[in-house]
């Protein structure tokens, strides 16, 4: 992701109802997990660091851009420069590693899967988040370096093939996604606005009330998976 737009995710990301939502459903993976020593990858400026530090992870975020980086570091979270596919991280040392939106930027995304593998403890947990379904390919994937969207089946595929557990897959941004495709039609560009707060509490309010909606199964767009490695 180019500096510029690290720079946005960073002034938005507190507010918006779409990384506000992502981090609950990252508190809500880890809830009963007994905390121990995390790796973020491809933090970019640590949000989701930071809410594995206040649920008492000793985490870190790892940032290959030198705008995530330093916008981590001045926000003291602890972070690496270092590339998702090389990871600067002993074999077996981590108890869970998180990487949300990060493999769909990968040509390589083997090579990151296997990393991750290689520096989690065996029973370590790897948390994963991507977008879904290649039908919703638009300029905004070009322009955030997306280099593909995943299916089930192909997402599944890659953790399976790198030695993961796959324990559960389920769809997000379920109730949004016709009114995500049409946008992405209708626009030029990265769609990493700053919202009108009527519409953000909105947006907010309906990607809530898919918490409690069975809506898991249905066509998102993007896919959250718990893997472990055995």
């Amino acid at each position: 992701m180019e500096g510029t737009e690290v720079r946005k995710l960073a002034a938005l990301e507190d507010t918006h109802w779409w990384y506000r939502e992502r981090r609950h459903l990252l508190a809500a993976a880890l809830t009963g997990v007994q905390p121990g020593r995390a790796l973020d990858v491809g933090a970019a400026g640590g949000g989701n660091t930071r809410v594995l530090r206040e649920l008492g992870w000793d985490a870190a975020a790892l940032e290959y851009g030198p705008e995530g980086a330093q916008v981590a570091a001045e926000r003291g979270i602890p972070v690496m420069r270092a590339d998702a596919t090389l990871l600067p991280v002993q074999t077996g040392a981590m108890d869970l590693v998180v990487a949300f939106d990060v493999l769909e930027h990968l040509v390589d995304d083997d090579a990151c899967a296997r990393e991750i593998h290689r520096v989690l403890r065996p029973g370590g947990t790897f948390l994963v988040a991507v977008p879904c379904d290649p039908r919703l390919w638009s300029s905004h994937d070009e322009a955030v370096g997306h280099v593909r969207r995943y299916t089930r089946p192909t997402l599944q595929d890659l953790l399976l093939r790198n030695g993961f557990q796959v324990e559960s897959m389920t769809s997000w941004n379920v109730l949004l996604r016709p009114v995500v495709a049409l946008r992405r039609k209708a626009s030029n560009g990265s769609d990493l606005d700053d919202l009108h707060p009527l519409v953000n509490a909105g947006l907010r309010t309906v990607i809530t009330a898919e918490r409690y909606l069975p809506v898991k199964k249905l066509p998102g767009v993007s896919l959250l998976v718990t893997a472990r490695r055995p």
